[in-house]
């Protein structure tokens, strides 16, 4: 039987000989700097179940969306309800937030989340069917100032990972009134033009014709270049709400564009949005996107609170740091091989693996009972730097003999001295940070 990995999905490896961006140590190491961001910014982290009631993201998501009409993974269960895993994260806070009560604990709420998340759509590059987001959702707050601190933390977290080449931008969706006579207006400039659309545009044409704005149909690009800015169409505190965060980021010195045609994909968005791209990406360069969605919370039965949030997903980070060929942390490899030759150094062997362990040692002892020559072997293909062999003259002599692997050079030391030796020496920390090959 041919078992292979569904399509449009992963492994993620201690090792992957094809694509070093599927290694776990990368992943580990991009996870945590994410997590200690996050916590500086007073964000706590919370964890959703990764399949919810279906009716959880038609209705916050929207029904005319490509995530709803076309990306979800939808399945009943074994009592008749319609269950969907997960295609974004903001619902299922919302949900939590709102069935737990947790405007009880404070006035403004910060999470994070990291997980996998699933959308079934055609894999290709930067694209997979299970793909994983770090997002950030702040609950409570309806301030100018929040968008722009919000958008110079995921600005500052890739500054922080050493991403280059990157470019913000930014964009003002307006309230309700406003986007809905600026569909009117947009409906009404396309309609002459809809043959000349990409099918999916046309599609879109009278569910949700924003998304057209955002088509990466050349041709689409090139007839919506005279389309009616949404700009235009803003109510004064609508205006005077975006011209502050333009303001704060113009402080910060963070350079933007602002791009009328930027309108997100999802329902919900209003007023600001955002998106930050990679130029080492290719054609699938956004990592990040985000914004505003002041009446989420409300339309899902829960109080009416504004919340702002963004997503990043992690492959294209990953991918990004690897493209610009930026420091990446280095594999955990064993700072130790411990060999036994025969029984009687067995036990020995395990005590001083337990200690050096205890100090925090990386070492692997050897149990397998090869050959010599076939656990040196071993010993290199898993690149550890020093090996100890102990026989039963080691035993008797209360000394062994520690081998550099890279030199090949040899020192003698006692055996209850080995973990102080490992302990006091000036060992680079295991996740060290070398250029990427």
């Amino acid at each position: 039987m041919d078992i292979a990995c569904p399509t449009g999905t992963f492994d993620i490896l201690p090792r992957d000989p094809k694509e070093k961006w599927r290694e776990v140590h990368l992943w580990q190491y991009v996870e945590s700097l994410m997590r200690e961001h996050a916590k500086v910014y007073g964000c706590q982290e919370i964890r959703t179940p990764i399949f919810e009631r279906t009716e959880l993201f038609t209705r916050s998501v929207g029904d005319a969306t490509d995530i709803v009409s076309k990306e979800m993974y939808t399945f009943i269960d074994r009592g008749e309800r319609s269950m969907s895993l997960r295609p974004e994260g903001t619902a299922s806070v919302m949900r939590a937030f709102i069935e737990k009560g947790l405007q009880t604990l404070g006035a403004v709420q910060r999470f994070f989340y990291i997980g996998p998340m699933f959308r079934y759509e055609r894999p290709q590059s930067g694209r997979f069917r299970q793909h994983h987001q770090f997002g950030v959702e702040i609950i409570g707050s309806n301030q100018a100032e929040q968008d722009a601190e919000l958008i110079e933390m995921v600005f500052s977290l890739y500054e922080k990972l050493g991403l280059k080449n990157l470019k913000v931008f930014v964009n003002c969706l307006g309230d309700k009134e406003a986007r809905q006579t600026f569909r009117t207006k947009l409906q009404s400039f396309l309609e002459p033009k809809l043959s000349q659309l990409s099918e999916e545009s046309q599609r879109r044409f009278s569910t949700n014709p924003l998304r057209i704005l955002d088509s990466k149909n050349e041709n689409d690009i090139e007839i919506v270049k005279k389309a009616p800015s949404i700009l235009d169409f803003l109510n004064a505190d609508s205006k005077e709400h975006f011209g502050k965060v333009l303001k704060i980021l113009d402080y910060l010195k963070i350079d933007y564009e602002v791009n009328p045609k930027l309108v997100r994909g999802l329902d919900y968005y209003n007023n600001t949005v955002f998106e930050i791209t990679s130029g080492h990406l290719g054609a699938q360069n956004s990592i990040a996107g985000g914004g505003r969605y002041d009446g989420l919370m409300k339309s899902l039965g829960g109080p009416d609170l504004p919340t702002i949030g963004f997503a990043t997903g992690i492959e294209r980070v990953i991918q990004a740091l690897l493209n610009q060929s930026h420091f990446v942390p280095e594999r955990t490899k064993p700072s130790l091989y411990v060999i036994p030759l025969g029984e009687a150094s067995l036990e020995p062997c395990f005590k001083l693996v337990r200690a050096l362990r205890l100090e925090g040692t990386v070492c692997l002892l050897d149990i397998s009972g090869k050959k010599l020559k076939s656990v040196m072997q071993q010993a290199d293909n898993v690149e550890a730097e020093y090996v100890l062999v102990m026989g039963e003259n080691e035993l008797k002599e209360g000394k062994c003999e520690l081998k550099e692997m890279k030199t090949g050079q040899k020192m003698v030391l006692e055996i209850d001295k080995v973990p102080l030796f490992f302990k006091t020496r000036n060992f680079v920390p295991a996740g060290h940070l070398e250029h990427a090959k």
